[in-house]
């Protein structure tokens, strides 16, 4: 789960990003210490640090500057000055992007998963038959709507995209269910993909689990039909 950390003074906004964050698959770390938020982050080493740049005692910039020595992560500025100097400030001191307040919550998120998707390391979206899974999260991005699988839901799901189009033995589901590959439970296990298949079929996606007769389960390329 990729951690955000958060440096921001206004409370009501701090818990919004906070509440905001946690309910879309992130890990967000509100820091309000500003003086020593350099160290913070350094011990934290956060994926992405979501920065404001009006702040008692040091500012942003100062911030964003006193980071830059031995951090990996990205850095998003999300302030209320909308100055094209105040931006290009903030980039040369190595921001990687600039949004300014207020910004649709959808906006943040978006521009949030693309500095995640380019971090080094961080696992390609997993392709669909019309959707993308980020499979940290397990959220389902469709043309213009987003929605947040549950776990177990999340984790099939991944499985089978990852594998596609090839079978996916039930010890393989039931080693990224259950972390073993013990085939522990014909129910549990059939429960759990036919909460799958409800839960895409709501949002537009049927018939894209085949059930081998078996072998175990795939999901069908755009090539493929049930």
């Amino acid at each position: 789960m990729p951690k955000i950390a958060i440096i921001e003074d206004e409370i009501y906004m701090r818990e919004e990003l906070t509440d905001m964050l946690g309910k879309s698959g992130y890990d967000p770390v509100p820091i309000t210490d500003f003086e020593n938020a350099p160290a913070q982050i350094r011990a934290l080493s956060p994926d992405l640090v979501l920065l404001d740049i009006n702040l008692p005692g040091p500012s942003g910039f100062e911030i964003c500057k006193a980071i830059q020595s031995g951090f990996s992560g990205s850095i998003l500025v999300l302030t209320a000055r909308d100055r094209l100097e105040d931006e290009l400030h903030a980039l040369g001191l190595g921001a990687d992007d600039y949004l300014t307040k207020p910004c649709p919550m959808e906006r943040l998120l978006a521009r949030i998963r693309n500095l995640l998707r380019r971090a080094p390391g961080h696992p390609a979206f997993l392709k669909g038959r019309g959707f993308s899974l980020d499979p940290d999260t397990l959220t389902l991005y469709a043309p213009g709507r987003s929605f947040r699988l549950p776990p177990n839901e999340g984790k099939l799901l991944a499985m089978l995209l990852k594998n596609s189009p090839r079978i996916v033995s039930k010890n393989e589901l039931s080693q990224a269910l259950w972390g073993t590959q013990m085939y522990i439970d014909e129910n549990a296990l059939q429960v759990n993909l036919t909460r799958l298949r409800k839960t895409l079929g709501k949002l537009g996606f049927e018939n894209v689990i085949e059930t081998v007769r078996g072998q175990g389960y795939r999901y069908l390329n755009d090539q493929e039909e049930l």
